[in-house]
């Protein structure tokens, strides 16, 4: 049965906590995507994204607009993976080791942030679409199926996110953000 975000959120806010599998069910493989492409480590991003669940699923009372969940979701798992590296950076420096901990630099991490911050500003139906298709690395007739919508209505969504997101990310002077 195909659940809306918000409905989903309602029922488990409801007394209903079952509900909130659906979410998991519908985001998770976004977020694991999100996270192992930024991680680099398969293990890691699956002990993040189940700490991003997690932590999701006790604050679910604070999420002011149930549409916006997805971009919240993502939120979530990055300041979970960012973390993570602190952490391993902690435990390295104690221990003495050299190694790189993470495969993105900090910069790195900055353009992402302007990339989710534009994404959380769209509006609920073309940021579901992008958030299940870019960081969830879904086909566009996937997410079609997740949303329940035909295909010609997602790639439609798809391309008005697509350039909602390039106008969002161009610079005053007709630039490019590198985000």
């Amino acid at each position: 049965m195909c659940h809306s975000d918000q409905h989903c959120i309602e029922e488990c806010l409801n007394g209903r906590p079952d509900a909130f599998r659906h979410l998991v069910v519908r985001y998770e493989r976004p977020i694991m995507s999100y996270l192992v492409s930024r991680m680099g480590d398969r293990e890691a991003a699956a002990e993040a994204a189940q700490e991003s669940f997690v932590r999701a699923y006790f604050r679910l009372n604070t999420l002011k607009k149930g549409d916006s969940f997805s971009s919240w979701m993502i939120g979530i798992a990055q300041r979970v993976m960012l973390e993570t590296f602190r952490r391993k950076r902690r435990e390295e420096n104690l221990s003495g080791a050299d190694t790189p901990v993470a495969p993105t630099t900090d910069v790195g991490m900055e353009d992402h942030s302007e990339l989710a911050e534009a994404v959380s500003r769209l509006p609920a139906i073309y940021r579901e679409v992008i958030v299940l298709r870019y960081f969830g690395g879904l086909s566009c007739a996937e997410a079609a199926d997740r949303l329940c919508v035909p295909l010609g209505t997602a790639t439609k969504r798809l391309s008005r996110a697509y350039r909602l997101l390039r106008a969002a990310l161009t610079l005053p002077d007709g630039q490019r953000s590198e985000a």
